[in-house]
């Protein structure tokens, strides 16, 4: 049987190559957009492993601490450590900030972490590729290695200063910033805890309202000064449970006793993975739709043209009573054997290209095999266009002029 594909190869090789290098950058560009989402999927779910939690204890009537803002006092991590089935439980707190470097500033989540041993309360990065976990309760940290951060470096948070102890890697927010860990009370200065000029204020208002200020009672003014002046507020408190204690059991116990929103491990993926990530979601499925479109509009057009060149042997071949269907075959064979070289190329591409990326592209194996089928299939499609026309070629025009 005679190889339109081949043909092609053997005396136009430049032009079938290039084409397929073309077709392959395209479709590189469509994994790479595949593996981004799973990235968005594959930060959330390691935001919330990394946590260390079984439930999440925020505010109530709110999504936090990951979608929506959250506060609570620091002080009802007590009542919930003593409900059946807890058995550890620690104060949180998130703030999505740029941190500086020297002159340069580094877009990080800051975690405050509740004092302690590693591994004595949930929040603790479970792991250190470098340096040493946070001993101290000030001015220490422990920085994930996608911040470009090094041990011994000093980095600014608000108005204090951090020395970098200790390095881990993958701890990430769910958009992929990377996670900077200091203690829990300059995380609550930092996220909470008014600037100097603000503080000034907002005692000047203090003491001219007469309800603070009264001079039959001594020490209320200072009292309520030093009641504003103190932090108190964290985002979340994180709860792992006892072994073999069912979730939404002790969620629905802190629910009913403590007046709290209680989000369990599935709740909670399906907040960050379907409701924070919905709209990226959304928005890389309209540009893998595009690009199917564009790569099957690429397809179509190479393969008209290819086969539009050999309309003159098409002709022959249906004098010497070639069938319909051998000769469809033919094209469709040269579109797959196109869309195989294309594959190939943007496989390639893809897999040393994802790395150089500044958030994480995860490229699947299922991705891989999902997108070669959908590749083969628009490449069928595509030829349908140039089958049609060479079903339509006259024999007599192989012996015309």
């Amino acid at each position: 049987m005679i190889s339109l594909a081949g043909r092609d190869i053997h005396h136009a090789w430049g032009k079938f190559v290039l084409t397929g290098f073309g077709l392959g950058l395209l479709i590189g560009v469509t994994l790479i957009m595949a593996g981004v989402y799973r990235g968005l999927v594959e930060d959330g779910r390691a935001l919330l492993d990394n946590s260390g939690a079984d439930l999440w204890v925020v505010q109530k009537d709110t999504l936090g601490p990951y979608a929506e803002p959250s506060s609570l006092n620091d002080d009802i991590y007590r009542t919930v450590l003593a409900m059946p089935g807890v058995d550890r439980a620690a104060n949180v707190t998130y703030l999505t900030m740029q941190v500086r470097k020297g002159e340069e500033d580094v877009r990080a989540m800051v975690v405050g972490i509740a004092p302690g041993l590693p591994g004595s309360a949930p929040g603790w990065p479970p792991y250190l590729i470098a340096g040493r976990q946070i001993t101290r309760g000030h001015y220490e940290a422990v920085a994930d290695i996608a911040s470009g951060l090094k041990l011994g470096d000093r980095l600014t948070i608000r108005r204090n200063h951090y020395a970098v102890v200790g390095m881990t890697r993958r701890m990430v927010s769910s958009g992929g910033d990377p996670m900077v860990f200091i203690p829990l009370k300059d995380a609550q200065d930092a996220q909470f805890l008014k600037d100097n000029d603000a503080i000034w204020q907002s005692r000047r208002r203090t003491e001219a309202n007469p309800a603070f200020n009264r001079p039959g009672v001594p020490g209320l003014l200072e009292a309520v000064i030093a009641s504003q002046s103190t932090n108190s507020s964290v985002n979340a408190i994180l709860v792992a449970l006892k072994p073999e204690q069912a979730p939404d059991e002790v969620a629905e116990s802190i629910r009913r006793w403590k007046r709290l929103t209680v989000y369990t491990r599935a709740q909670m993926e399906d907040i960050v993975v379907t409701k924070l990530i919905a709209t990226s979601a959304k928005q890389i499925g309209m540009f893998l739709v595009i690009l199917a479109i564009v790569c099957a509009a690429i397809v179509a057009f190479i393969i008209y043209t290819l086969t539009m060149d050999k309309i003159r042997e098409i002709a022959v071949l249906k004098l010497i009573g070639t069938r319909n269907r051998t000769i469809a075959w033919m094209i469709m064979q040269q579109a797959l054997a196109l869309g195989t070289i294309g594959f190939v190329v943007g496989k390639i591409a893809a897999t040393f290209s994802a790395p150089i990326f500044p958030k994480y592209v995860f490229l699947m194996p299922q991705d891989s095999i999902a997108g070669f089928l959908a590749m083969m299939a628009i490449c069928m499609l595509a030829s349908l266009v140039a089958i049609r026309m060479a079903l339509k070629v006259d024999p007599a025009e192989a012996i015309g002029g």
